[in-house]
């Protein structure tokens, strides 16, 4: 199978190749813990564990998924909750497995957490030190920026757009406004680490340049994120990685996925709309959460509304209501319309699409052994999207569709056979329009009625 990818580094799609064709790495940013999850924290876990099984149907994968558990972010959270830091880093970890779960998301193979790794850390700092890639001031250890000439290639930004992107403000002990922190000084109210530049803690891009680095080697063949850490957390990786590693490149493919908005507006603390995961739990299954992080293409923005979200669970009624009347499932491959839509850069779009033309083939058929052939290969070709791990019944027991549930589009059929038996077809015209209004199709056979959503 021949997978493509749109890499960042180049600005186009390319044959994946791996470095090693009987191990591929892949090294995807984690949360830092200090807060709830949002549905913008989602989009990522559930695009790479879609990358993942893709991954592993062709090659033995190594999949890591860091935890920053270290970050001002998480000491202001502790302050403000008046909690040991430790146990905000522990509770909002657990949070986020829990959540990111309920969305069908797999572990990865490894997760390590930042505070594991402050030896590396000091080591790199200390060889950046030792090649003239970072100088001391003011009890800082910082990143010489002009030492490193590749510095803008993965973010393709111009010298004054490195400065204004930054989003740090320009301090006293920088040589230059472009050269960021690899260790700062921790007061005593803050924790800190002992290291030959006295009791501080690590900058945050140093963090993932140390564990890719222990778990996956100094080149990976995948790193991956957000597009909003393409610059400059990923371009600062890039710059320390390759330095301490005399040249060579950090990762062969760059793999970014879009942000979501919140009704055409950017989701943010600042505008107040940030859609935490754990709300969203409580009103709809996490399956439909899934389908709606997947019916754009990971490259492009989501704009999530109410109409996504309805969308979604009508997409999902869809595909449970073709299998609902197959009783055999067997072992088969997923459909190679599917596998080859994902190979296209994960087109998540088109494969949806392919679970549908497979829909309507299975609603068409009327031969049993035909439908649960075709049900069979909509099962497997779902689960490489991380769809349709329940059956039928359980389904539509636990998410009744919003319009009828299934006891009331039994009891509308039931009504409307009563009202055929005494010839009253206005009557049954009527109950069959308005089911078909709520999307329910029915199918009068010599078995009896049928019904299925409206595909």
């Amino acid at each position: 199978m021949n997978i493509k990818l749109y890499n960042t580094l180049a600005g186009k799609k390319q044959n994946f190749i791996p470095i090693n064709s009987n191990r591929v790495t892949m090294y995807i940013c984690g949360p830092t813990v200090y807060s709830y999850p949002h549905i913008g924290n989602a989009r990522g876990p559930v695009i790479f564990d879609i990358l993942a099984g893709l991954l592993k149907r062709e090659h033995k994968l190594i999949y890591v998924r860091n935890i920053t558990d270290l970050d001002d972010k998480i000491y202001d959270a502790a302050k403000s909750e008046q909690s040991d830091v430790s146990a905000i880093t522990e509770r909002y970890t657990n949070i986020y497995h829990q959540d990111i779960s309920a969305l069908g998301v797999k572990d990865p193979d490894i997760e390590p957490k930042a505070t594991d790794h402050i030896k590396e850390m000091i080591e790199m700092i200390e060889d950046l030190l030792a090649k003239g890639h970072a100088y001391e001031s003011e009890g800082h250890i910082l990143f010489s920026v002009e030492s490193y000439s590749g510095y803008g290639s993965l973010s393709n930004r111009q010298h004054e757009d490195q400065i204004a992107g930054s989003r740090v403000a320009i301090a006293a002990y920088k040589k230059n406004p472009r050269d960021f922190v690899l260790w700062k000084p921790s007061p005593p109210d803050l924790p800190g680490w002992e290291s030959p530049w006295g009791v501080g803690r690590p900058g945050w891009h140093l963090e993932c340049s140390t564990m890719a680095k222990k778990y996956l080697g100094e080149t990976l063949d995948i790193h991956g994120g957000g597009s909003d850490l393409i610059f400059p957390h990923h371009e600062n990786e890039c710059a320390q990685s390759i330095c301490s590693h005399k040249g060579k490149p950090f990762a062969n493919f760059w793999v970014h996925h879009g942000m979501i908005d919140f009704n055409d507006t950017k989701m943010s603390k600042s505008e107040g709309n940030l859609l935490l995961i754990r709300d969203l739990l409580e009103e709809i299954p996490g399956e439909v959460v899934r389908m709606a992080l997947i019916s754009t293409h990971y490259r492009k923005p989501i704009n999530w509304s109410n109409d996504l979200v309805k969308d979604s669970k009508k997409k999902l009624d869809r595909l449970y209501g073709a299998i609902r009347k197959v009783d055999i499932f067997q072992d088969t491959e997923p459909a190679n319309e599917v596998l080859s839509a994902l190979a296209d850069d994960l087109n998540t779009p088109k494969a949806l699409s392919a679970l549908f033309n497979i829909v309507k083939l299975i609603n068409n058929s009327e031969d049993p052994m035909e439908r649960d052939k075709y049900a069979s290969i909509l099962i497997a070709s779902a689960s490489l999207l991380g769809l349709m791990a329940l059956s039928a019944d359980e389904w539509f027991k636990t998410t009744p569709n919003e319009a009828l549930t299934r006891e009331e589009i039994e009891h509308l059929i039931t009504q409307r056979e009563r009202a055929r038996k005494s010839k009253n077809f206005s009557e049954s015209d009527r109950i069959r329009n308005n089911l078909l209004q709520k999307g329910v199709v029915i199918e009068d056979g010599p078995d009896g009625t049928e019904w299925r959503y409206q595909d």
